[in-house]
């Protein structure tokens, strides 16, 4: 088996989708009940992962599809 890969080739659109509902990241912690660090972590892309959960709520707050927050990065 190759070795775990642990520069990830997903990104996490947070901040975008954020800005386009002009919700701030201490809101949407207050609505999705996770810590402002946890998102943090999530929207800088140091995440290593994330429960389903977690996920769930964050779409479903931005009214947005899994599709939409995490995007594989181009190939460099």
């Amino acid at each position: 088996m190759p070795p775990l890969d642990l520069d990830s080739s997903v990104h996490c659109r947070l901040d975008v989708l954020l800005s386009e509902r002009n919700l701030t990241l201490t809101e949407l912690s207050k609505r999705v009940d996770v810590s402002i660090v946890n998102l943090s972590v999530l929207k800088n892309d140091r995440a290593r992962a994330i429960r389903f959960s977690t996920l769930t709520a964050i779409c479903r707050e931005l009214d947005c599809s899994i599709g939409d927050l995490l995007v594989l990065k181009p190939p460099e």
